[in-house]
């Protein structure tokens, strides 16, 4: 297939497959026109990527997966290098749902602070005597 059938197949652009191209993630085979050729297990490649991308991963974390499925495996996630990038993305993961969550705590308890001075500051103001008329001269 050409270049524009498979960006159209992979839900992404002509673009988008140079590039993968340039940083060695889809082969630079030529027909005998020139033009650029795909086949199956390019679209393969091509959706291991953009769903890896979609999960957070960078390129150059799929390049694990891409190889393997390179290699001939029936799925990208089935070799050591690519088994490796996924417990890095988990490290990773759990590092920033730590920070997150310290950031949650902290707002929460900003967000408790202020709602308790606002209502000392709403009881402090009714506890006031209010004049309904208003000042006559």
């Amino acid at each position: 297939m050409r270049i524009g059938e498979l960006a159209a197949r992979a839900g992404t652009t002509t673009r988008a497959l140079r590039y993968y191209e340039s940083r060695g993630l889809l082969p630079a085979r030529r027909g005998g026109n020139g033009y650029r050729t795909y086949d199956e297990d390019d679209l393969r490649a091509l959706r291991q990527i953009r769903t890896l991308q979609d999960f957070g991963f960078d390129l150059e974390e799929t390049r694990p997966f891409v190889e393997c499925l390179r290699a001939g495996h029936p799925e990208g996630d089935s070799c050591p290098a690519s088994v490796a990038v996924y417990r890095s993305k988990v490290a990773e993961l759990d590092a920033l749902i730590g920070e997150l969550t310290a950031v949650r705590e902290t707002v929460g308890a900003q967000l408790a602070r202020a709602e308790r001075a606002m209502e000392a500051l709403a009881a402090s103001q009714e506890a006031e005597p209010r004049c309904e008329l208003g000042e006559t001269g």
